[in-house]
């Protein structure tokens, strides 16, 4: 039965990873390690043929997708949709200085992880809402296809956790990787398989988004 295939990248490492925080859809750059774990997994990808790259349009996920599309002869199709989950206020801080500063959002969140909404961002839910429909685009646009999509933690855990059929309060239970590879089949019957998860490059690392 004819698939799209999708090569799901999460971008490398960034600066100030040593510390629990939230990016979010803030411009973070990218840390040496991780422009060298962009480059492998453009690596990892140069002999598969590919129909189309697709990123978010944050520059940690573009530098790696600009570098496939260089090396598949493509453009980049670039999605603000397809941006980290958008935590308003929370942007740019750490994990401890929200527990300090919003201790009351920081368990409300806790105790209802998609339906919570940080202040001046979004829900779980309302990422998940933005980023179902690029997904089923793309697949639309490339049926029996191989594309890459260049995103981030958050929104691969997404993807990952509806291609097996799982609810997004369990977006924690799949470990994302910077600098790593998913590969996922969407079968044209509206099945999908998911036939490699948090695949590692030499370079990828477990530190936290």
């Amino acid at each position: 039965m004819q698939c799209t295939r999708l090569f799901l990248a999460r971008h490398g490492q960034v600066e100030g990873h040593e510390q629990k925080r939230y990016n979010g859809q803030v411009n973070v750059p990218l840390t040496s390690l991780g422009e060298d774990q962009s480059r492998l997994v453009c690596d990892w990808l140069a002999d598969k043929p590919l129909d189309a790259v697709y990123s978010s349009d944050l520059d940690r996920s573009l530098l790696c997708a600009e570098m496939i599309a260089a090396c598949h002869g493509l453009a980049v199709n670039c999605c603000e949709s397809l941006r980290e989950l958008h935590v308003g206020d929370w942007e740019g801080r750490t994990w401890e200085e929200l527990k300090t500063a919003y201790p009351e959002d920081w368990q409300a969140r806790l105790r209802d992880l998609v339906n919570f909404q940080v202040p001046g961002g979004e829900s779980l839910q309302d990422a998940a809402d933005r980023i179902r429909p690029v997904l089923q685009m793309i697949c639309e646009q490339n049926p029996g296809g191989k594309v890459a999509l260049v995103a981030h933690g958050g929104v691969n855990r997404i993807i990952l956790l509806d291609a097996i059929g799982a609810p997004l309060e369990q977006v924690f239970s799949i470990e994302q990787d910077y600098g790593c590879v998913n590969v996922i089949d969407y079968y044209a019957d509206g099945n999908s398989v998911v036939r490699l998860l948090n695949g590692r490059t030499s370079l990828a690392t477990s530190e936290p988004a």
